[in-house]
């Protein structure tokens, strides 16, 4: 390909586009650049595998560190396990994607982005995202594209585009919107509790960019000469449908008309359709074409009769305007909720069931050495609230391998855990480092809400103050042709065979996080707006039977819950702490049992299971960096007796010298007479004199004084 580079700007932003020069084995391949983030993507299409009946679509995010001039740590010093939030970008890439493949096609299709230089301003995700688009355009690959995705900050009262790391941690908005010719077609966001005008608003401002580029994106293979490819879809002979319609069509309606029946009897009576009509083929004449098709292909049956099943529920619900549990469109599923289902060795426990989807959530409290390190090219350095996610295979009545958390429970995880940072207390407020893990005991559709829901029950029940609970919704939608129809609380069956997965998480004042995904090309603004208001009351709706169950944040921590003392000292006192190799801090480790964080501004969090124990920790540090004062009073331990006097340590470390004019209020001949070596003393300092030297007195010692030097020497 000839080498070519252009410039979009937009919004006060330039990307800068170049192709042609690297990668050229690739199918297409475009570098792309906005200020010093230069993010390299490729598409490449290989010819299809036997038997594949789905889009083998792969796509990869990578990150180097030597992007961001950095060289790995550990032993191999190279690149691992991706990071997740490099996982997270596979996925912000592949959502938009995908759609806008034929889903007639059956080729493997591998999307690359490696980021090759990053700085501290712009995020390489959105760039990505847009790339990948280009890339596929190059490579002609069929694609009812261009797409393209911008991020949305709000700052103030303003939306800005593709904000810098800073504007989107100071703001009040992180929206991702990607789109194609025909409309909307993914969204991601986290919010401050935003309206939902607001949000609406938010997503019609960056559709309007999106819109910007794909026109750039036109106008570049255009020049190119290169032309966008829409093979057709194949023919396919229609025989086989129109036989296993007719001699299902009717059962199945009938199944789909039982409202009544849970989804495992539903799934029953569906199945038992099927093996009636293998029965019927199976009865047929060899020679006959039906036959023959279904030998040929072994998944033609089975995708077929799906097929003609997700047809004929997507014709009641837009035609009658019930669903296969006979709910309407805006209805949601019986609600049941739980807290402190487990031991209280469990910092916090929340089951939340919404019709067949349970998820129970734990909530851990941590100490600050317990914040997750994040080792990428991104400028957070750590994670004080994780959330995990885990979707066991149990929880779908199905046996499989357990395996590591995929691109989707990590996925589902970091959308729970979007939704409920803006409601957790500061760190100055509440230090602790918080862990929530939220496993899906049983999953039909939405347990990614379920989750936040029954995070939001953990927390509260944990005793961590929040500043409002948060509730979560996941809408659907079946679009056949002019008609629309949105589905709230879906189900998986809904989901499986629906055209949109939105997911809507907020408090009774906004919201705090999006995620819509599509199935088909694009979707209008209207209908997106008429999603996100229709959620509202549902999630209200749920956070009403929440509330009934626990209403406010739990106002004693659970007994083996850390206790958490943090306060400050001076930070050139660090060293006087930790002591040569550690001594000091090791000492007071093994002495208290507690544990001891401290950070370079001069930080320190003490944690004990036992608050007595990590009270003792901070007299001992206390100890250690105080500069004493005349007038302090002290119980001091004699460490050395010299002629004119005595030397006693009031202080770990620290000593000050009891003239022997200074022991007794009468003449002393002789310091031993009054006190020897190991004694305990009550001494009051007298002055600091100019060479920083602490002189001692036992004299004008008020009983009040030295019962209370008595009391803090018992601490320590």
């Amino acid at each position: 390909m000839q080498e070519f580079e252009k410039t979009i700007s937009f919004g006060g932003r330039d990307i800068h586009l170049r192709g042609g020069l690297l990668a050229p084995q690739a199918g297409g391949a475009v570098l792309v650049q906005s200020g010093e983030t230069a993010v390299l993507v490729t598409a490449t299409r290989s010819a299809g595998r036997q038997g594949i009946d789905f889009l083998p679509l792969l796509v990869d995010y990578e990150e180097r560190l030597y992007a961001a001039g950095r060289i790995p740590g550990g032993f191999l010093r190279r690149e691992g396990r991706p990071p997740e939030r490099a996982t997270l970008i596979c996925r912000l890439i592949d959502r938009p994607m995908r759609p806008l493949f034929p889903q007639w096609l059956r080729d493997d299709i591998q999307i690359v982005a490696t980021t090759l230089a990053m700085d501290e301003q712009v995020p390489p995700d959105v760039l990505a995202a847009t790339g990948a688009s280009i890339a596929v355009l190059l490579a002609k690959i069929p694609f009812y594209g261009p797409m393209a995705a911008v991020r949305v900050g709000l700052v103030g009262d303003d939306f800005i585009i593709n904000p810098t790391y800073k504007e989107v941690e100071t703001g009040d908005l992180d929206l991702i919107v990607a789109g194609s010719p025909d409309g909307v077609i993914m969204v991601e966001a986290g919010a401050n509790q935003l309206p939902e005008a607001d949000v609406i608003e938010a997503i019609d401002f960056g559709y309007e960019v999106v819109q910007d580029l794909i026109k750039a994106q036109l106008e570049l293979i255009k020049e190119l000469g290169i032309e966008i490819v829409t093979e057709q879809e194949p023919e396919t002979d229609p025989t086989l449908a129109t036989f296993i319609e007719e001699k299902t069509a009717a059962a199945i309606k009938d199944v789909l008309k039982q409202f009544s029946l849970t989804k495992p009897e539903r799934d029953e009576k569906l199945d038992a359709i099927k093996a009636e009509l293998a029965t019927a083929v199976d009865a047929l004449e060899d020679e006959n074409p039906i036959k023959v098709a279904v030998a040929e292909n072994g998944k033609a049956l089975g995708n077929t009769y799906k097929s003609i099943t997700k047809k004929l529920m997507r014709q009641q619900i837009v035609a009658d305007k019930v669903r296969v549990d006979g709910r309407q469109l805006d209805e949601v599923r019986p609600i049941s909720c739980r807290v402190g289902l487990l031991p209280k060795r469990v910092h916090g426990t929340g089951l939340f069931q919404r019709g067949l989807t349970q998820v129970m959530s734990v909530a851990t409290l941590g100490t600050p050495g317990d914040a997750q390190m994040m080792d990428d090219l991104h400028p957070d350095e750590e994670k004080r609230y994780l959330h995990h996610y885990n979707f066991p295979p149990y929880s779908v009545g199905e046996t499989r391998p357990m395996r590591s958390p995929g691109r989707r429970e990590i996925g589902h995880g970091a959308l729970a855990e979007r939704a409920l940072v803006p409601v957790l207390p500061s760190k100055e407020d509440f230090p602790y480092v918080i862990r929530v893990v939220s496993e899906v005991l049983s999953s039909n559709g939405s347990t990614s809400m379920g989750s936040v829901c029954g995070s939001t029950l953990s927390l509260m029940d944990a005793g961590v103050p929040i500043t409002k609970p948060v509730s979560g919704a996941a809408m659907g939608l079946i679009k056949e042709g002019d008609e629309v129809r949105i589905l709230t609380d879906i189900q998986g069956i809904e989901d499986f065979l629906g055209d949109m997965d939105f997911k809507v998480a907020g408090t009774d004042t906004g919201i705090t996080a999006l995620q819509m995904d599509m199935k088909i090309t694009g979707l209008p603004l209207s209908v997106i707006a008429d999603a996100i208001n229709q959620a509202k009351p549902a999630r209200l709706h749920i956070l009403e039977k929440m509330l009934a169950t626990i209403d406010t944040p739990r106002a004693e921590l659970s007994p083996y819950a850390p206790r958490l003392i943090s306060f400050k000292i001076d930070p050139e006192m660090i060293g006087m702490v930790i002591g040569p190799g550690g001594k000091k801090i090791k000492a007071i480790t093994e002495q208290t049992g507690a544990k001891v964080d401290i950070n370079d501004d001069g930080t320190v969090t003490v944690s004990a299971i036992e608050g007595e124990k990590a009270l003792q920790a901070k007299a001992l540090i206390e100890s250690i960096v105080f500069k004493p004062a005349a007038g302090d009073v002290f119980v001091g331990k004699v460490t050395r007796v010299i002629p004119i006097g005595a030397f006693v340590e009031f202080m770990p470390g620290q000593e000050g010298m009891v003239h022997i004019s200074q022991l007794a209020d009468y003449r002393v001949a002789k310091v031993e007479d009054e006190i020897n070596v190991g004694d305990e003393v009550i001494i009051k300092v007298r002055e600091i004199d100019g060479r920083g030297r602490v002189n001692l007195t036992r004299l004008n010692i008020h009983p009040d004084e030295a019962a209370a030097a008595r009391e803090a020497a018992a601490l320590r």
